[in-house]
């Protein structure tokens, strides 16, 4: 059954990556001879954001894990990112480009969109003891019970998407106003007015490397190195945001 899953997954991602790159491709076929100016919706300009941390001093993820998955899952979507934008802005402007095309760009810019910012705020949440303080944690505690109860559900949620993909997030929701563990499927995923707090990358780039299938392991390490007063800033800014 997991086989087979990892299988349908690897498909989908497949035909996803063909799809895009078709689409790209086609809109760029049918770019006009005068592409309208750049606005900053369709500006493609995202700046890469270096790591904070000494990647060979994390405690259980490797320094070729870390920058493998900085240098080519992060940086590539931003890449993509930036590539997709102006061509965005130019099959926006040929009025005969059908309407799939535009959708199939739309869909891969939200795709590296999430992947970007999720990215983002997984690394900068990377580079700590791992020892939870501040008003993050209270919050924590308060919202499940206790911080034991909220890693116990954080933790099986993200072994939930082992052997395949997704992110595990906690995240303050604007609305609600409360905290509460997602599951992501995709980069796609995401609850309504949700301000991701923490973030857990579950895709298998992000431990296969050092842990093969045991993914367990790779969310021990993961803990032990987590930042919590970055984590602290985000949940402060979310619950400003909230107020406002």
């Amino acid at each position: 059954m997991a086989i087979d899953n990892l299988s349908r997954r690897s498909a989908i991602a497949t035909l996803g990556i063909g799809a895009a790159a078709m689409t790209i491709n086609e809109a760029s076929a049918q770019t006009p001879a005068a592409a309208p100016p750049t606005v900053p919706a369709f500006a493609g300009n995202h700046q890469i954001k270096p790591l904070k941390f000494n990647p060979a001093k994390l405690e259980g993820l490797s320094e070729r894990l870390i920058t493998s998955h900085h240098e080519n899952n992060y940086a590539g979507s931003v890449r993509t990112l930036n590539a997709l934008r102006p061509r965005l802005a130019a099959a926006l402007a040929d009025t005969e480009a059908p309407p799939a095309i535009y959708g199939g760009l739309k869909r891969e810019e939200l795709h590296r969109t999430g992947s970007v910012v999720l990215h983002e705020i997984y690394f900068d949440g990377l580079g700590g003891d791992g020892q939870a303080a501040g008003s993050v944690r209270d919050a924590i505690d308060a919202a499940f019970g206790s911080f034991a109860n909220w890693e116990a559900e954080f933790r099986r949620t993200g072994m939930s998407l082992a052997g395949g993909s997704g992110w595990t997030i906690l995240g303050y929701n604007l609305h609600t106003r409360s905290l509460n563990n997602h599951w992501a499927w995709d980069h796609m995923h995401g609850a309504a007015a949700g301000v991701p707090v923490l973030v857990l990358d579950m895709y298998e780039h992000s431990f296969h490397m050092d842990y093969g299938t045991q993914a367990a392991r790779y969310i021990d390490a993961w803990f032990k190195n987590l930042d919590w007063e970055a984590v602290d800033r985000r949940y402060a800014h979310a619950i400003a945001a909230a107020s406002a």
